[in-house]
């Protein structure tokens, strides 16, 4: 979602300040009751709501659970609550396999061999991972509905050497919010809209719609995402998740469809800290398939969570950005109960200006994202199983089905991309070193000259109201960018609740710091606590 006001703008100044309008997107007194007033009415007394790995991995191993068990729970949570019920429209292809690779999981466990901390558990992937199997592989467009990969993506690969059952892949903003400005996020082609779980009639934000909204409803013990810009962190923040995006290099890119060889990155969405401090070492790792992954050598914790210190903000500094401190008075209430709390577990705030150093580099990133999406997804087109061979062929099949594929937003964005030429272009060279070196000497300097362990922010604004005849609206605030652009790490915690509506809190840092903002997220997460299920609640009020 902020990728797409970020686009409209060209700077970073279109993602901070607005007036945010909490009113229901559409009139609550002239509604009669519908599924999701029903769903909100009932008691969610689902078995799993809420539970973590380690529960489960307990579970199993007492032999209350096994992994069939616990997949078939979710399967049939799926049924209830995103194919009927609500329907949140979060899944977009469950795996037929599943079954399978849960019993197989327990035939190990029944064998004496644990494979780790994800041995057995059901994990929900985003629609642009490859999956050698018999699940399409599509980023939502129709355009590629016949995909299927070759193989697996190597993150895909790793969760099924760590013993994790694919349940199967979610929707996503098409082509990851790479193909409007005026588009919805959440919305695609091939699998509609997503909803969000606290209320219906809100956005889950993107382009990770489906894992945030999924795994916020307890469809999954956890889910992935991907980012380029915001769409980890953003629908985990406003779904009420914790997102990890990692320093772009620490998790490998192969077999994900690309948008941007700089700023791509998959990452854990889950509902605790450590759930997705388990899942990012689990899944770290140099791939010879990923250059960038190189350069993670030495850099890479295979358990991420040695670094949970619920004493972990003691003696720490943070600066905060100021753009943050002043969004709109809900927002500013629960972000100064969150910097009081920080200061309460010992550490020191210091104001810095972030936003202000970057703030017209906005322009040449979106430059960079046009030439590297042309390039990146020719190349993955070119080898895909499917009859779209390139990104002309796309915007080809667009027009052509264009009542199924552009029925309430064009693709002027895949057409910009396009009209560009090779990754030897000038135009392209020249942006890559503005946006790249610029941001992250930023970052760097603020830390060193305030001796700052990490910067914080609210992650963005609340959801705004699905509208797929305008499409997306600026929702306040929104701190993707600077970590986006720099390939640098960042990690979204749940930070409060206004109308109903969740929002996180944000820590960014250097390079491979990941166990720095993790130590901060979990004893902010710890000292807070301000996770809390949702209700499928209709409206607003």
């Amino acid at each position: 979602m902020q990728r797409r006001n970020f686009l409209k703008t060209g700077s970073l100044a279109g993602l901070t300040l607005a007036t945010l309008g909490a009113a229901s997107c559409s009139p609550s007194s002239s509604k009669k009751e519908s599924p999701g007033d029903a769903a909100a009415n009932k008691t969610d007394d689902f078995a799993l709501n809420e539970v973590t790995i380690d529960t489960l991995q307990e579970k199993m191993k007492s032999k209350e659970y096994t992994s069939r068990s616990i997949t078939e729970m979710y399967l049939k949570r799926i049924d209830e609550i995103d194919k009927n019920g609500p329907k949140l429209n979060s899944v977009i292809e469950i795996n037929k396999d599943a079954l399978n690779m849960a019993d197989a999981m327990d035939k190990e466990r029944a064998a004496g061999k644990v494979r780790g901390p994800l041995h057995g558990i059901p994990v929900l992937i985003k629609d642009n991972i490859n999956t050698g199997d018999n699940m399409h592989t599509t980023a939502g467009a129709s355009a590629i509905g016949d995909n299927f990969a070759k193989q697996d993506a190597f993150i895909a690969h790793k969760l099924r050497a760590a013993g994790a059952v694919l349940l199967g892949k979610t929707n996503l903003s098409e082509w990851a919010n790479f193909r409007s400005t005026h588009s919805t996020s959440g919305w695609s082609s091939r699998g509609g809209q997503t909803k969000c779980p606290y209320i219906l009639d809100r956005n889950p934000s993107g382009s990770s719609a489906g894992s945030g909204s999924a795994a916020s409803a307890n469809l999954c013990a956890i889910a992935i995402g991907t980012e380029t810009d915001g769409s980890i962190v953003s629908p985990s923040s406003v779904n009420g998740l914790v997102g990890i995006k990692p320093t772009v290099g620490l998790w490998s890119r192969f077999g994900i469809i690309p948008i941007s060889k700089t700023q791509d990155t998959a990452g854990p969405m889950a509902r605790t800290v450590r759930d997705a401090a388990i899942m990012l070492g689990a899944l770290a790792g140099e791939d010879p398939q990923d250059v960038y992954t190189l350069t993670s050598k030495g850099k890479v914790e295979p358990d991420y969570t040695k670094f949970l210190n619920a004493d972990g903000l003691k003696g720490k500094r943070i600066g905060v950005e100021k753009d943050g401190m002043k969004i709109n008075p809900a927002m500013d209430a629960i972000f100064k109960e969150a910097l009081d709390t920080l200061k309460s577990k010992g550490a020191t705030i210091v104001e810095v200006e972030l936003y202000k150093q970057l703030k017209e580099i906005g322009k040449n990133s979106f430059t960079v994202l046009l030439y590297e999406f042309k390039d990146g997804l020719n190349k993955y087109l070119s080898e895909a199983n499917s009859k779209t061979k390139s990104l002309a062929d796309v915007i080809a099949f667009n027009k052509t089905n264009e009542p199924k594929a552009m029925p309430f937003f064009k693709q002027e964005i895949l057409e910009q991309a396009n009209a560009k030429g090779g990754l030897d272009a000038k135009e392209y060279l020249d942006a890559v070193k503005k946006t790249t070196t610029i941001t992250r000497n930023a970052i760097d300097k603020l830390l060193k000259d305030n001796k700052l362990d990490a910067i914080t922010a609210p992650t963005n604004g609340f959801a705004v109201c699905i509208d797929l005849v305008n499409g997306d609206y600026d929702n306040g605030f929104g701190f993707s960018s600077p970590a986006a652009m720099a390939g640098y790490p960042h990690i979204t915690v749940p930070m409060g609740y206004a109308y109903g509506l969740p929002v996180g809190i944000s820590f960014i840092s250097s390079a491979y710091k990941e166990a720095d903002i993790i130590t901060l997220g979990y004893a902010y997460e710890q000292a807070s606590k301000k996770r809390v299920k949702p209700e499928f609640k209709e409206v607003v009020g």
